[in-house]
Order: structure tokens, then sequence, then C-alpha cells
């Protein structure tokens, strides 16, 4: 009887014995340590292939040309534009250039960005904006709902998730993407002294700190929930560019107390120039962060720091009209979409201003009080046998809808 043939792998010729599986073909077998190593090899040429496909979709602008296509979408705001413009441009060119020409092996860090402004002043609008410019993957987080490891919330790392779902599960490309976290502000911690038991909202922002800096995050497959026995999916958080963003209400008396009991240096200075009282955000630097409740560690990973100005009456009122995408433009199209031209009096869009300001909501209130005007003849004139072809929404019209929805009380000048 003739002896059984030892399997044997046909590239490495281990048996069976010494491998753990040995995959069978038509004309050979295949031990799992050398389908390993041709795993790698393809993902190591592969991998350059791709960031090349990543880097020619990467659409990259310089400082000036990023403000100007802001200037398209967000009015006023020049200084945090500007800012902006710079911190995106240096992050994307620092991770465009791979460090093989760099001889002297200087490795430049990644610029975070906080920015601080009241609500409705174009912060999410402007992070958006900046990452459908250059073409990379992008997600906005709340950060209220976030806490440490072994509280009742959402993990921090569901951050990533996000990306990688904007990225559709492209790990390469979730790598470069940029994460606005709003609401910074309200994970600050009650005061400026650290107390001798950590509250909640610390530990929340010692749990972003890895996340914004250069970490491993492990984020499951397909957006599910994590499990200790599962599959993990792994994205590296050094090279995307995190910007965060708050209200910070009440700042301004931290930077007034700043300002007024420092006598000398900065401050001192200052207080030559004549300090402009009506707007104390232009003059907020990390440490009225840190008197606002946020730790050392985590303000030291936002090292770009900028404000965004109270949004005027004139302001508001031309971000109602001018933008690409302003609000009176997008009815105005709907409406030529059923074949209407819509035209709005003026004293009607000095109603809608007076009402934001009213509000306090920004140009984030804008939309609301349209809505309460524009909805019943949005819904009435799709169905309108005897449609007009030019509508104008009048003042009186408009007072009656604002009236309707319990918004009138408004006195206009």
């Amino acid at each position: 009887m003739a002896k059984d043939t030892v399997l044997k792998c046909s590239l490495c010729n281990r048996d069976k014995k010494e491998a753990k599986i040995l995959i069978a073909g038509i004309n050979g077998h295949v031990c799992d340590n050398c389908i390993t190593q041709a795993y790698n090899l393809i993902k190591e040429e592969t991998s350059g292939d791709q960031k090349q496909q990543i880097q020619h979709s990467l659409n990259l602008l310089k400082p000036q040309a990023i403000k100007a296509k802001l200037d398209e979408y967000v009015i006023g705001q020049d200084e945090a534009k500007k800012i902006l413009s710079v911190a995106v441009y240096n992050h994307f060119k620092r991770i465009s250039h791979v460090s093989k020409d760099n001889k002297e092996d200087i490795e430049i860090d990644k610029s975070n960005l906080i920015l601080v402004g009241e609500t409705g002043t174009g912060k999410t609008l402007m992070a958006r904006t900046i990452a459908k410019l250059l073409n990379v993957p992008f997600c906005i987080a709340d950060a209220t709902v976030f806490t440490e490891a072994g509280y009742v919330g959402e993990d921090v790392e569901s951050i990533i998730t996000r990306l990688l779902q904007a990225a559709d599960y492209d790990v390469a490309a979730a790598e470069r993407g940029i994460v606005f976290i709003d609401e910074i502000d309200k994970i600050s911690r009650k005061g400026d002294n650290p107390s001798l038991t950590r509250d909640i909202k610390e530990g929340t922002q010692q749990a972003l700190l890895k996340l914004l800096e250069d970490s491993i995050a492990n984020v499951p497959p397909q957006g599910g929930r994590k499990h200790p026995d599962a599959k993990m999916i792994q994205v590296n958080t050094k090279n995307i560019l995190f910007i965060c963003g708050g209200a910070f209400d009440g700042i301004e008396k931290k930077i007034a107390s700043r300002m007024n009991t420092q006598a000398v240096g900065y401050a001192s200075s200052m207080n030559d120039e004549k300090i402009d009282k009506g707007n104390l955000l232009q003059y907020v630097s990390p440490q009225d962060l840190k008197s606002f409740g946020l730790i050392p560690e985590l303000i030291g990973r936002l090292p770009v720091l900028t404000y965004l100005k109270p949004l005027d009456k004139e302001t508001l009122r031309q971000i109602l009209t001018e933008p690409k995408n302003a609000i009176i433009k997008q009815y105005k199209q709907l409406f030529k979409m059923e074949g209407t031209k819509l035209e709005f009096e003026d004293a009607v869009l000095d109603l809608i201003v007076e009402k934001a300001i009213d509000f306090k909501l920004g140009a984030r209130g804008l939309r609301g009080i349209c809505e309460a005007i524009m909805t019943d003849i949005m819904y009435t004139m799709p169905s309108d046998e005897k449609q007009t072809k030019q509508f104008t929404i009048t003042i009186e019209y408009a007072l009656d809808k604002l009236k309707a929805a319990r918004l009138s009380h408004l006195h206009v000048a």
C-alpha cells in the first residue's frame, strides 16, 4: 500500500502540520502565511496609487482663493475667513507633500482650529463650505451628546464613524477629512479651578484629546455598535482637521475681567489703544477659554483661535439676498420651477431681518421667519390651476402670515 502524499504549500513548501490553514487550489495548495504576505504586498503596492488618487481629487486652493470662494457664500467675517483659509491651506499642504524630500526631517504639526462666536454667525457654514471647496469628506458632530467611557451617551470615537460614513467607508479618504465639532463650549467644566472630583464634562474633554491629535480610532464596520469580539476598522486621526465652534455665552465677562485687571504688558497696550467694548470677542485669548472651563490640554490641541463678529442689521440683510445660496434666491428658484416669478418688497426683507435680531438667532433665524411667511403660498401655488405668472410678497401679506404664526410681536420702524 502506497504511503499517503504529504500536503505542502506550493509557495513556501510548508507541510500541513506547520501551517494553520492549507487552502487547496487546482494544481496545488497555499498556506495562511503566504496568503498574509501576499495580502500585505498587494496592500503596499495599491496604497501608493490610492494616495495619488486622493491627492488628485483634493482641490487645494491657495489662501486668497479659498477666502474668495468663502466670500461667495459667507457675508462679512473677513478676519475669521482669512485665518481659516491660511490654517486649512497649511494643513492640507502639510499632508500633501510627503516628507521624502524633507532632508532636514522637519515635521509640521497639525493646526486644529477653534471658532468663537454667537449662534448663527457662520461657524458651521464656513467649515462646510471649505470641505466642499477642497472636495474632502466632512461631518458635523455635536459635542453635547458625547461622554467619556463608562457614562451614558455617545463615545467620542463615533465622530470618526460619521466621517467614515461621509467618505463612503473609504478609510484613506476619511483620514484626510474635516470634522466640525459644534457647541464645544457646552462641555466646559463649571469653573477654572479643577476640583478633586472631576466632573463628567471635564472627562469628555479628556476623551477628545487623543482624537484631536494623533491616534488610531477603532470604528465598527458599517456604523454598527461596538462589540468586544467584532472586527473594527482602524482610522488614523493624524491628518484629520478638527474645527471646533462654540458661542461661549458670557465669555465677554472673562475677557473684560482679564483686560481690566492686568496692568502691564499686552493688556496695558490694549488699554492705551482704547478697547472696543462693543466687540470684546476680538480680544479673546486661550486664557479666556481656560477661564470659561476648557482644560489647558484641549486648548493646546486647538492652536488656531479666531472669533466671529455678531451680525448687525446690515449684514443680515446682505446674508438674506446676496450670497450664492441666499435664502431669497432659493425661494425665487423654487417659484421659477413652477413657472412663477417671485418678488419681495423691501419692507418685507427689513421685517425678516428685524425679526431675526429680535430672536437673537443670527443668520440661522432667517430661514424660520421666511418659512412662516412662505408656507401657505408654497402649499397652494402648485395646485392652483389659475396660477399667476408673478407673485409679490407685500408687507401686509408678510405681517398677516407672521401674525397667524404668532410671530408678529415686533416693532417695525
